[in-house]
Order: structure tokens, then C-alpha cells, then sequence
């Protein structure tokens, strides 16, 4: 059953580590400084919250843990993902819109997004801390439920965060340091 959830959150963690993205060749400085300011605030900061978050999952599941040890991990997890989001959220806010076309609309669609996505996991963490370890039964039924949103949730994200990191933007993060140790593809 905590396989499932595994998955589920490692789909959700690859679409978050998108959230890196390009650098500029024509030289455009202040888009270069936009990006660094953002990869290193934004983005390697929090991917790392993601990636342990990810790993702790994932290790906890491969285990045979006990109901308990499932209820914790999942929830310290879950935590930690919406502390990320929000504070990727938080970091882009001050970094400020790119400067491209419509970065402003951009930058408030990202934030808009990221914030949503914090509660979303701060939800599934609130869900998880309800978990009744003492009846297998309902543990079982609850965290499938739990993992159903979460498949739901990690399909669901990074559409703003794509829009942002399109183009010149994108070029510029990726060729940040704190962007490309922590960089997955992301449609541009």
C-alpha cells in the first residue's frame, strides 16, 4: 500500500524539481541576474527539501515498516514538501517578474500555483496525522485514499511554473549552478 504512495510521490517530485530552468546566451544581464537570484533562493534550497522528502518515502516504503513508522515518515514528508513549496513561493515573490514578456502575469501565475501546491500537502499531511495505526484495516483503506490524491495532486502541477521557466527565462535558469544540480527537463 505505502508502494503506491512512493510512487505517487515520486511523479510529484519530478514534476517539482521542474522548477528549473534556463539561461540567456544573448547576454541579457539583468535576466541572467533575475534567474541566479531565483535558483539560488528558489530553487536548489527547496529542491533538496524535495528530493530528502522523496527519499524518505521511498525508503520507509521499500522497509516493512510498521503502520506507525508509515504515519510518521509520510508526515514529516508531506510537511516538508509544502514548507518547500511555500518557500519556493515566497523566494520567486521576491526575486520579482522577469524581465520578459508578460513575466509579471508569469511570476503571479507560478506563486499562485506553488502556494496551492504548499496547501495541498499541507493537507495531505493533516490527512495523514488522522491515520488510525491501531486498525490495519482502516490504516490500509485511508493511505490508499491518501495516495489517490496524491497521484491526483502530482499529475496536476507545474503548468504555471513551465510557463514561467519558457523561453529565454529557462535558458537563463539553466545555466544557473544551483538550477542545474537540481534540474529535470521541463517543457518549454
Amino acid at each position: 500500500m505505502n508502494k503506491k504512495l512512493a510512487a505517487a510521490l515520486s511523479g510529484g517530485a519530478v514534476l517539482v524539481l521542474a522548477l528549473t530552468g534556463c539561461s540567456d546566451d544573448d547576454g541579457d544581464k539583468k535576466l541572467d541576474d533575475w534567474a541566479k537570484k531565483v535558483c539560488d533562493t528558489a530553487v536548489g534550497p527547496q529542491s533538496k527539501k524535495l528530493k530528502d522528502a522523496n527519499a524518505a518515502i521511498k525508503r520507509q516504503a521499500a522497509q516493512d515498516s510498521s503502520p506507525e513508522e508509515v504515519k510518521e515518515t509520510d508526515a514529516q514528508a508531506f510537511q516538508d514538501i509544502s514548507d518547500a513549496y511555500k518557500e519556493r513561493s515566497t523566494a520567486l515573490k521576491e526575486a520579482g517578474a522577469p524581465p520578459v514578456d508578460d513575466g509579471e502575469k508569469k511570476l503571479n501565475d507560478a506563486v499562485k500555483e506553488l502556494d496551492g501546491l504548499s496547501k495541498s500537502y499541507a493537507d495531505l499531511k493533516t490527512q495523514t496525522d488522522k491515520l488510525d495505526t491501531k486498525n490495519q484495516s482502516a490504516f490500509a483503506d485511508d493511505l490508499a485514499k491518501i495516495a489517490e490524491e496524491l497521484g491526483k495532486l502530482s499529475k496536476s502541477e507545474n503548468t504555471a511554473q513551465k510557463k514561467l521557466e519558457a523561453g529565454d527565462v529557462g535558458k537563463a535558469m539553466r545555466e544557473q549552478e544551483s538550477c542545474k544540480s537540481d534540474s529535470t527537463p521541463t517543457a518549454s
